[in-house]
């Protein structure tokens, strides 16, 4: 039998409960649902599911060498799924979470999960919009990268997501236009100093801010996967 997907308008309280609810459900089954960040739209899954990363990419139209981020609902969830977290990337965190800031860390080398060519490492963030950290709080940490198809613009409102990625994705939440298509800022604190891998909503100079030794990010660098 064919899916058809579900697409809810949050703007109404019971809607946006119901829909949290469904969301949650269609993640606990393994299966794609597209939520608002305080970014861009993103497509997110159980992190803790290998094929549903896989799924998650498949929608996308990438491979296992462009790892998703992963999506928090609280700062402390960081420790469970960092290891030896530097104190420069503890002192981001508390200064720019919630927000539009992703943090690359040595993932714990204990946890059963397969985000695709990490080498070792995790991209979390912990997202500045209230229906997401709803869901991330029942549904625990989500890969989520940026709602659409690789090369094609990140989607701002539900309709340009469920254009591109279609009934590959069970739940679409919708809670209006982002009023931004910047993503995240990257910033690697598996080096030292740390370093920006992307320049995205939050710039050097709020970085720097927080934590001096943080360095720009070089010409010729790019991210692998890291969108939203």
């Amino acid at each position: 039998m064919t899916r058809v997907s579900q697409i809810v308008d949050c703007h109404d309280l019971e809607a946006r409960s119901e829909g949290i609810a469904a969301a949650r459900d269609a993640v606990q089954r393994g299966e794609c649902v597209v939520i608002p960040t305080d970014t861009v739209y993103g497509i997110g899954v159980d992190a803790f599911s290998p094929q549903a990363v896989s799924i998650l990419l498949a929608a996308k139209g990438r491979n296992r060498t462009m790892p998703p981020p992963v999506l928090i609902g609280r700062q402390a969830v960081m420790d469970a799924l960092a290891d030896e977290v530097p104190e420069a990337a503890r002192g981001l965190a508390e200064a720019l979470w919630p927000g539009a800031l992703t943090l690359i860390l040595r993932a714990q080398p204990s946890l059963a999960w397969d985000l695709g060519e990490t080498r070792g490492t995790v991209a979390l963030r912990m997202p500045a919009d209230d229906l997401a950290l709803d869901l991330l709080n029942q549904t625990g940490p989500m890969a989520v990268s940026s709602a659409n198809r690789t090369g094609l613009p990140a989607a701002t409102e539900v309709a340009q997501a469920r254009e591109m990625l279609g009934e590959a994705v069970s739940v679409y939440l919708d809670d209006g236009e982002r009023d931004t298509t910047r993503p995240s800022t990257i910033v690697d604190c598996t080096v030292t100093p740390p370093q920006v891998v992307r320049e995205g909503a939050i710039s050097l100079a709020e970085l720097q801010a927080v934590a001096p030794e943080v360095h720009g990010a070089q010409s010729d660098t790019t991210s692998s996967g890291t969108e939203g």
